[in-house]
């Protein structure tokens, strides 16, 4: 009796490539936005740091701003590899047009777990959301998902290790 394991085809490599892609896009508007509408240039920087320096990097001038840069940039280009992950996972093998929509509502969903849940454990960040880093969550996911269909190299979502086994012996 032959078993019937079914091996997943999610492509690591594509759902990489799309989420470090995706995140210096993010970086990009998350830095640019607030820099013409604000006059801030750091602030998406600052807060990202905040996360494991704590609040007293949030204000502009209040640390170095290569640590801060440095800081930021480590801790969001990690998660960015998760988070394009994740998105690959969710979306996989449903075509572009649902990647896009697909990973623009999941970074949806990121901006509110970032924004609303996470601040229970980091209050300060709560009062800096706003419509860029919205913007920018929802950018990062259509991309994630977009790029991941572009990149994917597999037609199916699940293969069958028996019809391997099947096409190589006939």
């Amino acid at each position: 009796m032959q078993s019937s394991h079914l091996r997943p085809t999610l492509d690591i490599s594509a759902a990489l490539w799309a989420g470090l892609i995706s995140g210096l896009v993010f970086l990009a508007t998350g830095v640019l936005l607030p820099w013409l509408t604000l006059g801030d240039l750091g602030l998406i920087l600052r807060i990202l740091a905040s996360i494991p320096l704590g609040p007293e990097v949030v204000p502009a001038g209040s640390v170095s701003p290569f640590v801060t840069t440095l800081v930021a940039t480590v801790m969001h280009l990690a998660l960015s590899l998760g988070f394009g992950m994740l998105i690959a996972l969710v979306v996989h093998r449903w075509g572009l047009l649902v990647g896009i929509l697909g990973g623009a509502l999941m970074g949806l969903a990121l901006y509110g777990i970032n924004f609303f849940s996470l601040s229970f454990f980091f209050p300060w960040v709560f009062p800096l959301r706003n419509w860029m880093l919205l913007l920018a969550h929802i950018l990062f996911g259509a991309l994630a998902g977009g790029l991941y269909e572009l990149f994917d190299e597999y037609d199916e979502p699940l293969v069958s290790l028996n019809s391997e086994a099947t096409d190589t012996n006939s």
